[in-house]
């Protein structure tokens, strides 16, 4: 009887011992997850643009690059990668970048809906960008330079009826916001003009000024930046935004045209949703901080809080209604 009591206290204690090491392995486990989550990032992460430098993504990159230093505790690479109305950049994303956080792009809408959607050589699809934080946002505008004889939409409209498919005007990317402006105001004012897509808008405005096209269907951006050398005919947003509060909208001067660009940083596929909201965290604190929002705010953009949640929506939304234009325009069945 003596054996058996003793054996059965053997048996507690080793069920004790597996029960409190078992624990003890998964609180080690779950402490080396917590900390590989908190030690990202260990090394510099690299901040793709898939434009040429001078435009909208690169001007808030710049802006955001020192508070993302600061936030992220590492350095943080601005690069370019301009290709295809921005879709060299995407394309490279979702098919040769490791999900670890350690390379992010700049994604636009409506770039990234519509490439897919009428080009069969994108080599990427909507859904396969991962949405971190859309940050900003710009209405189109139409521009011309200062010494051209037009002064208004009215007249610009005029001269392009009277030379059908002669008025070319540059814009940023194809497929893009500028590319599908100038198609859906030639429906609305029924007119021909001739669309010359730039690598970015930095390399839109010089084709202008140089004479080598007619006007611009740029952003509210470059409207201030180059606000000497530029007469802005109208802006295409449903009111007058406050950098350009003396420009009218299209909708007042009788024309239903509102177009303009979202723009925003995705991850590749397979990111984790621990990296995605960290980084997104860290958007949202620049989107916070006084001086970056008067900055912004002073150059023309329209700043945003699209946490990757919300992203999402308003890539869904936005998928919706660029169907319809473009089925409207018939550049898909």
């Amino acid at each position: 009887m003596k054996f058996k009591k003793t054996n059965s206290l053997l048996n507690v204690l080793l069920i004790l011992v597996l029960v409190f090491g078992l624990a003890g392995c998964t609180t080690q486990k779950s402490s080396e997850k917590d900390t590989a989550a908190v030690e990202y990032p260990t090394k510099p992460v690299h901040y793709v643009l898939p434009f040429e430098p001078g435009g909208e993504s690169d001007i808030t990159a710049r802006l955001q690059q020192k508070p993302l230093e600061e936030i992220l505790g590492t350095s943080v690479i601005v690069q370019y990668m301009p290709g295809g109305g921005g879709a060299l950049g995407w394309q490279q994303l979702v098919t040769d970048t490791q999900p670890d956080g350690y390379t992010i792009t700049g994604s636009n809408l409506p770039h990234i809906i519509v490439q897919p959607l009428v080009r069969d050589d994108t080599g990427y699809e909507t859904d396969q960008l991962v949405p971190i934080y859309y940050f900003q946002a710009t209405p189109n505008i139409l521009a011309v330079g200062k010494d051209s004889p037009i002064n208004s939409v009215d007249e610009f409209v005029a001269y392009a009826k009277e030379n059908p498919g002669a008025v070319t005007l540059a814009g940023s990317g194809s497929y893009s916001a500028n590319h599908l402006g100038v198609l859906e105001f030639n429906k609305v004012a029924g007119i021909e003009t001739t669309y010359i897509p730039e690598t970015g808008s930095g390399g839109a405005v010089p084709q202008l000024l140089g004479g080598h096209v007619q006007g611009l269907m740029t952003y509210t951006t470059m409207g201030v930046s180059y606000s000497k050398d530029l007469k802005i005919l109208a802006v295409a947003s449903d009111e007058r935004v406050t950098s350009l509060p003396d420009v009218p909208t299209f909708k007042e001067l009788g024309y239903d045209y509102v177009e303009g660009a979202y723009r925003g940083i995705s991850g590749p596929p397979g990111l984790s949703e621990e990296i995605v909201n960290q980084l997104a965290e860290a958007f949202k604190e620049i989107n916070a901080q006084p001086e970056y929002l008067a900055k912004m705010k002073e150059m023309g953009f329209e700043v945003l809080d699209y946490g990757p949640e919300e992203s999402k929506k308003l890539i869904e939304e936005k998928k919706v209604y660029y169907t319809k234009i473009l089925k409207d325009l018939e550049l898909i069945d």
